[in-house]
């Protein structure tokens, strides 16, 4: 345990100089976090996760065992990084190309991302959002928006809990929204109705 900032790093962890960490945060085994990324405070970095130059990574967040985030990546506070979940960062890999461009992705404050699923670069996954394990993310997806799938399609929404909203769960229905009211918790999330009419196409096709 550090005292002067209360951060825990494990002895077998490398913390390169020039690193920022928030105080609070705790940082497993086996963990590199490189030069010049940025970590909040009161995060939990799991055992071998890669954290590569740049990265900007909020307060609260807890990013689980095996996960590589790398430069282009920014994660917001409160966001959930499940087991061995992907990033890229460049959409034209080859070995030998040295003028490569790194592309960015942004996962905003509250978003959940599930293990397994790959993020392809370029894209904005939406406050509060979930993706599915094992879904591969290709598109951006809107706030408080549940994808699953290969390529995951927008297949329905979910509450601040977590919990997923139904249909059934709809108490107000306007030109501009759609309400949802969460059995789970009780509170209302509303919904832009351009994201209600993509999840109406998205979410029968295969």
């Amino acid at each position: 345990m550090d005292n002067e900032r209360k951060v825990f790093i494990h002895p077998t962890a490398v913390v390169d100089e020039g690193a920022a960490i928030g105080e609070g945060t705790r940082i497993w085994h086996f963990v590199h976090v490189r030069s010049g990324a940025k970590i909040g405070r009161n995060c939990n970095i799991g055992k071998d996760v890669y954290i590569d130059v740049g990265v900007e990574i909020g307060d609260n967040v807890k990013i689980q065992n095996g996960v590589s985030v790398y430069r282009g990546v920014k994660l917001e506070d409160d966001v959930f990084v499940g087991p061995y979940a992907v990033f890229t960062n460049d959409l034209y890999p080859r070995a030998f190309n040295r003028d490569w461009k790194v592309v960015p992705t942004l996962v905003k404050r509250g978003a959940s991302i599930g293990a397994n699923a790959t993020i392809v670069c370029g894209v904005t996954i939406g406050e509060y959002a979930m993706v599915a394990a094992g879904a591969v993310v290709t598109k951006d997806v809107p706030p408080h928006g549940l994808v699953m799938g290969n390529p995951a399609r927008l297949r329905g929404f979910v509450c601040y809990c977590g919990n997923p909203l139904r249909d059934s769960d709809i108490v107000e229905k306007t030109s501009e929204h759609v309400v949802f009211k969460c059995p789970a918790c009780g509170r209302e999330v509303r919904i832009p109705i351009e994201h209600y009419e993509r999840y109406l196409r998205e979410r029968d096709m295969k």
